[in-house]
């Protein structure tokens, strides 16, 4: 029986433009792929381990035909509208009791804080739930074992009493390994409010 909801953020709630993002930041920084050494650096910064000021310098030195404004407006592309009746979807669910609620994001403080300038009601948002984990903040990151293992000993969960609603497969597989049950939501033809329908067998 699940008694506990874990949520992702983006695509789940806020909607994401990976696509976009990925298309614009390999134009501006004219490349075919990103580098192996980018991809680290992003999860770095993903995870807490550097600093805004130490992400912003690595993409400086990298690309130094591109200034400050270029490069984080890059990095943002990504981060879209949040509609508002997913707010509503949360709050009802709140506001029943019926569930724990605990939100799991990999995200990073450039991202939380535009998220936090544009989304009015964010506050609003983090007050439906129990617990409100970041990656930056918590140090730990999806789809790594430790992240799940965090949240469950944390909260004191049993596996199979918690629902992981994510839409990259990888955190979700990662987290079915450890028993949790899972929900690997397609954002292009899904919506997390109609989870008690979609997922009903669970419920």
């Amino acid at each position: 029986m699940i008694k506990t909801l874990i949520f992702d953020f983006g695509d789940v709630f806020i909607n994401l433009d990976k696509k976009g993002a990925m298309k614009h930041a390999l134009d501006i920084f004219k490349l075919d792929v990103f580098s192996e050494e980018m991809i680290a650096f992003n999860a770095f910064y993903e995870q807490g381990l550097i600093s805004t000021e130490e992400f912003l310098d690595f993409y400086l030195e990298n690309f130094p035909y591109l200034d400050v404004d270029e490069i984080l407006y890059a990095w943002n592309y990504i981060i879209k509208d949040f509609p508002e009746y997913r707010l509503e979807f949360i709050k009802k669910l709140a506001s029943e009791k019926k569930y724990q609620l605990i939100l799991l994001s990999n995200t990073n403080s450039l991202h939380i804080n535009l998220i936090k300038e544009r989304v009015t009601f964010y506050d609003e948002f983090k007050c439906c739930f129990h617990k409100f984990y970041l990656s930056h903040e918590i140090q730990l990151r999806k789809p790594e074992a430790s992240i799940y293992n965090f949240v469950l000993k944390e909260n004191n969960l049993k596996p199979e009493d918690c629902l992981f609603i994510d839409d990259t497969i990888e955190n979700t597989e990662a987290a079915k390994k450890l028993g949790i049950n899972v929900w690997n939501i397609d954002e292009t033809t899904q919506d997390i409010v109609d989870l008690f329908t979609i997922k009903e067998e669970l419920f």
